[in-house]
């Protein structure tokens, strides 16, 4: 094993020239005999490396998956931009002037280089799906539960959900029967959506909001109009939670000396969770009530669509915190959803967002087949 200075990789791995599909692991996941960092200098320096690999990637390994290294990330998968100050930027291979997205930037990165066949990431707000759309691939959030996350490094342990990437969707599915052997995409897609309105509660940037519409009519879904209340409330109150939980998780790393070793940004959102912690229990009281509606109107509708981003992917230097905006609220609700590219006019795609009821990762990736293949056609 050995270091590197290019800033999506953390560290490579020897691997062997043949074998099964190559994978880029998150380094906020264990692996055997290299020390997790989670993108952090502060943890770096304490840490050592891990005796065993995590449960999801002894899985993929072995069923033949060859681990090639560990990726960068936004420090302690706290942030969505995946801007890193310690351990570099991973460039945005679609516009290099954007940020690649966080917090799983360097797990994106490498799939859509072609640096690897799959890639693990996190997903606690949307860090799978939203790297994902700024890069321009296919990313699977999870359902809350589904994979073990022993051997990673936590943030909110309540919502933390491990997910894979992959170029398109079959990658994904190729991942998804590593990670859970006997898993299988549904016999058939859905064939009518919820197209989830926001219009009122969250501005989506038009030219994204026709793009999903377009890749919808194009895989000829019926599509119905859904519109689910206090969208925004919801992700407010999975910031409360998410930060509450977060100051548990890394509470070794936000006092005394070790605090002045993180970067200025997440320094600011740990500063931002210690004052909204006395408004957490409100917070998760109405986080419930929201849930159970939300999950409700997804099991009526078979499947919801929305768009994974509001707008394009900021600049690097702008501040992102709008960029789970439309994520957040999925991982409070602990339901799976998966990030899809679409074509949409400028750089980088659009990205169409499904949500599945609990457990329905198999509808999910067989609709998002039947939507690639629809767009592949033309």
């Amino acid at each position: 094993m050995s270091a590197t200075r290019d800033a999506v990789w953390i560290e490579r791995f020897a691997v062997a020239p043949a074998g099964g599909p190559t994978v880029a692991v998150k380094d906020l996941i264990d692996v055997a005999g290299s020390v997790t960092t989670a993108g952090c200098r502060a943890l770096r320096a304490r840490a050592e490396a891990a005796r065993k690999d995590a449960s999801c990637v002894a899985r993929m390994r072995a069923l033949g998956a060859r681990i090639a290294g560990k990726t960068n990330l936004h420090e302690l998968a706290f942030g969505v931009t995946g801007v890193n100050p310690w351990f570099g930027t991973p460039p945005n291979p679609v516009d290099p002037g954007r940020v690649p997205g966080g917090s799983s930037s360097g797990s994106a990165v490498a799939v859509a280089r072609g640096e690897v066949d799959l890639a693990l990431g996190t997903d606690t707000g949307g860090s799978v799906r939203i790297p994902a759309a700024c890069c321009g691939v296919v990313g699977l959030k999870t359902t809350t539960g589904r994979i073990p996350t022993d051997g990673v490094w936590p943030l909110a342990p309540s919502f933390d959900t491990v997910g894979p990437m992959a170029r398109r969707v079959p990658g994904v599915l190729e991942a998804m029967r590593l990670l859970e052997p006997g898993f299988e995409v549904s016999t058939s897609a859905a064939g009518a959506v919820g197209r989830l309105e926001l219009a009122g509660e969250v501005e989506v940037d038009p030219v994204i909001d026709d793009a999903v519409d377009r890749a919808l009519r194009q895989a000829e879904l019926e599509v119905g109009s859904l519109r689910v209340e206090s969208w925004e409330g919801a992700w407010r109150d999975h910031q409360v939670l998410v930060g509450t939980e977060a100051l548990l998780s890394d509470a070794s790393l936000v006092s005394g000396d070790a605090e002045g070793l993180l970067g200025a940004d997440v320094r600011q959102r740990f500063r931002d969770c210690r004052a909204a912690a006395s408004t957490s229990e409100d917070a998760r009281r109405r986080a419930e009530r929201w849930s159970a509606g939300f999950r409700r109107v997804v099991e009526r509708a078979g499947l919801l669509a929305l768009p994974t981003l509001a707008r394009r992917p900021p600049v690097v230097g702008e501040r992102g915190g709008w960029m789970a905006l439309l994520t957040a609220p999925v991982n409070l609700a602990g339901l799976p959803a998966i990030a899809l590219p679409v074509p949409a006019e400028g750089r980088p795609p659009a990205s169409l967002q499904l949500v599945a009821p609990a457990g329905r990762e198999d509808l999910l990736l067989a609709t998002a087949d039947r939507i690639e293949q629809a767009l592949a056609a033309g």
